[in-house]
Formats: structure tokens, sequence, C-alpha cells
């Protein structure tokens, strides 16, 4: 019997293909198709929500859903350590629920973070430069918040060299990492995790040239939160690849 989905913020870019890669897979069938007009009520037949939406509304609509009884897979930006941290203590209060928090679907991407992971302990200076298109409200994006977050973790206690971070034109810090971003025309989305050190720089690069990168991960989440139990964030515990808490 095929698992009904309800997503979240369906009409825009992500959530289109959201809609398609439900549509698509025998294992589930889409359901309601959710916007910033729709009932709080709307998809509640739903087994599982995908909430692609705005990072201002999204963790109300995750609270609404798991409080419901939904499982929840968040593809929004805007989901820091600190609203994780609320996060959790939701799911852990409800038993039998669960949450898959995903930063980004792209395959790659989740790649590119975790050997950002590896090299962390290694090098002193580190910065991220994200580009994404001009359409993207939120910014530093949540996959560059994610990797700057698991390269502090990573490092554990030693600091990242970060000189005159005070300066607006440094960027943003996130977790000791300076972040900077880009919005502009012709872009999809791409990342630079950049490692100094003496005499050598390390770059760890990865691009987004359309959204089919995204298709591979948002199936690879469907079917992984079928069986998830409590709190799971990036998609490098669904695959495997042990970079994520």
């Amino acid at each position: 019997m095929s698992v009904r989905v309800a997503v979240s913020g369906a009409r825009g870019r992500l959530g289109s293909l959201v809609c398609q890669v439900i549509e698509e897979h025998p294992a589930f069938v889409l359901g309601a198709q959710l916007t910033s007009a729709s009932s709080p009520e709307a998809g509640v037949d739903a087994e599982i929500l995908v909430d692609v939406s705005h990072p201002d509304a999204s963790p109300e609509i995750v609270e609404r859903a798991i409080r419901r009884g939904q499982k929840v897979i968040v593809g929004t930006s805007g989901w820091s350590a600190d609203r994780l941290q609320g996060l959790r203590a939701l799911v852990e209060a409800l038993p039998g629920s669960a949450a898959l928090v995903v930063p980004n679907f792209s395959l790659g991407s989740v790649i590119g973070t975790a050997l950002a992971r590896i090299a962390a302990p290694y090098f002193h200076s580190v910065e991220i430069v994200e580009a994404h298109h001009q359409a993207k409200v939120d910014s530093p994006s949540g996959t560059a918040v994610r990797t700057a977050e698991l390269i502090a973790e990573a490092r554990g206690d030693e600091p990242i060299d970060a000189p005159y971070a005070d300066q607006p034109a440094r960027g943003q810090l996130i977790a000791g990492v300076p972040v900077h971003s880009l919005r502009l025309a012709g872009v999809v989305a791409r990342q630079e995790v950049r490692f100094g050190g003496a005499g050598e720089v390390l770059t760890v690069t990865h691009d987004t040239h359309s959204n089919d990168a995204y298709r591979a991960g948002i199936r690879a989440a469907l079917e992984a939160v079928r069986d998830l139990r409590g709190l799971e964030v990036g998609l490098d515990s669904v695959l495997g690849i042990g970079a994520g808490q």
C-alpha cells in the first residue's frame, strides 16, 4: 500500500520537484500540495509531510505535523543548531515521532561536506563561500551553516583563525567559520570550503547545475523516513557515510 505524502511549499522551485519525485515513486502517493494560503488542517491525512516552505514559516509547520503524528522531512533552510535543539526536544517528548532535517538533497553536496569535515582538524584557517540563485531568500544557506557547524565540531576545542572577523566584508561567523554568501543570476548552487595551511590551500567545491541533482536525495529521504524514529540531521546518516551527528 502506498504511503501518502503531503508537501508544504509545493509551488516553489524545490517543492515542485519533490512533488514530481513522489509521483514517480511507486511506494508513495502525492496527497495535499500545501501553500501559504492552505488551512492548518490541510494534509492531515498524510503519513509523511515534506516541508520545503519558508524559513519563517517552517518551525510552526513542522511542529504541527509532528504533534499530529506525521513523520517529517525538513528541506527548508534556516534550521540552525539552536533551532534543531528545540526540534530534538519536541521529538524526544513524543514517542514514535520522527524528523529528518536535510540541509541539501544533493548527494554530491553531502559528500563534499563530509570531506570538509575530514579536513577540518588539519587546517587552522577555514572560510566558506556559497552562491545561489537570486530567488533564495535566506543567507547563509542551510548547507553552509551545517558545513560550518560540522567543521567546528570536528575541530573540538581548537579555534579557527579568522582575523578581522568584526569587519562586515569578512562575512558572517557561523560556529567561528567566516561564511560569505552570493546571490547571482545564472547560478543554481555552489559551495566552496577553503582550507589554508602553511604554503598550501585545499578547496572542496561542489556545483549544482540543475535541480535534477536533488532527485536521488529526495528519494533517499522519503525511503528513510518511513522507518525513522527520533531526529536525524543530514542525508549523511541516511547514506551511511558517517559525517553527521
